[in-house]
């Protein structure tokens, strides 16, 4: 049996902050002493980033009350956990809602009484009912369809989102699933002079993306609100690796003023190291080569991050260009990046001929979650 990804769609908050703006902010509010700020300008400045999208308003003076800054941008007491998460409840709902009713309108020849599974994804805010229920209620999908939660896994969980829904697919061929992956990084900023702290603050950006997943044979046509073409993707394969190394260096951890990330300077290279020999068991598991690879859709957890997975592999700037176009216009949005990628190379035009894509995504442990897929539909 062939599963599809049928579209894929995002959604992020209507905020967003320039990364020099972002970087001022932190100099002025992390520390006096002009070596903390300098290595903060040199960080933010090597991002790869242009800009990051938020829920938090009050980067401008604009929150009442503020959760951060005053209106005149100067810090005040850090908000605690509870008050973070109180913001996440309420913002990623929107999100969640947001992308499921996208994914129905917009994917040809599928309506709500077609849904059978819902599955979310995040690690940045908890809440019960989850967002699950509230896509099910506010989308009035049926009561008895299927809802499961995927929580805190990190930067890798949209592949096992997209796991259990193939899984779901193979097993019940009427099956039509919802994979929606919301992260609300930004809530969890922390004020450090620690570099891992400073990183970490540089990259994370807010947002949603989800996918539509079936063994129905798909169409690609253009929706009927005018949101474009977009090629299916037959799902051919997952695979999973861990590295030897890094369980300390990618960490995701509940604390008194919101959940710390952490993102060790070592992360790029122990990727680097590891990439290789990893890949080469996963492709000889999937039966294919390096070569036969077209496409490429790299989680863009840091510029350093792409520099490494790119100058191990050998991949070419072009099929990099998505991982880092997401990365400059959106930052790391954790779970929910790696779609925001493989939505960008759904939407590349036509050349006539079928093209395989390798998905790779990292996480805590360092876990490495890769995807292989086709298009499919009109090529």
């Amino acid at each position: 049996m062939t599963v599809y990804i049928h579209r894929l769609e995002t959604s992020v908050p209507a905020t967003y902050y320039e990364q020099e703006f972002a970087s001022e902010l932190m100099q002025k509010n992390v520390s006096d002493r002009a070596a903390v700020k300098r290595v903060i300008r040199g960080v933010y400045n090597n991002t790869g980033i242009r800009k990051r999208h938020s829920v938090i308003n009050d980067f401008n003076g604009s929150a009442d009350p503020a959760l951060f800054f005053d209106p005149d941008g100067m810090k005040v007491t850090a908000p605690d956990t509870h008050r973070r998460n109180d913001i996440y409840s309420r913002e990623a709902r929107k999100l969640f809602v947001d992308l499921a009713g996208k994914l129905i309108s917009r994917t040809p020849d599928f309506t709500r009484e077609d849904i059978t599974h819902v599955i979310t994804v995040s690690c940045t805010g908890f809440f019960a009912p989850g967002p699950d229920y509230y896509v099910v209620r506010e989308l009035g999908l049926h009561g008895s369809t299927q809802r499961y939660h995927i929580g805190f896994m990190g930067c890798y969980a949209a592949f096992q989102g997209l796991k259990m829904a193939d899984s779901f697919c193979r097993s019940d061929p009427e099956a039509v699933v919802l994979v929606l992956c919301v992260e609300l990084c930004t809530l969890h900023l922390q004020f450090s002079d620690d570099t891992d702290s400073i990183i970490s603050a540089s990259v994370f950006g807010d947002g949603g993306a989800g996918a539509l997943v079936s063994a129905r044979k798909p169409a690609a046509v253009a929706d009927q609100n005018g949101s474009g073409t977009q090629k299916p993707f037959q799902i051919r394969s997952f695979h999973s690796d861990l590295t030897s190394e890094g369980e300390s260096d990618m960490a995701w951890t509940i604390g008194n003023e919101g959940f710390r990330m952490r993102l060790s300077t070592y992360v790029p290279e122990i990727i680097r190291k590891n990439i290789k020999p990893s890949l080469d068991n996963i492709l000889s598991q999937a039966g294919v080569e390096q070569k036969d690879i077209t496409r490429w859709a790299v989680h863009p957890g840091g510029r350093a991050i792409l520099d490494k997975v790119q100058q191990a592999l050998g991949i070419s700037d072009e099929a990099m260009a998505a991982s880092r176009h997401v990365l400059s216009e959106y930052g790391n949005m954790s779970s929910a990046t790696v779609l925001f990628v493989l939505k960008r190379l759904a939407e590349e035009p036509g050349d006539g001929r079928s093209h395989t894509i390798f998905s790779m995504a990292f996480g805590p442990g360092l876990t490495l979650e890769t995807g292989l897929f086709q298009t499919a539909g009109n090529e």
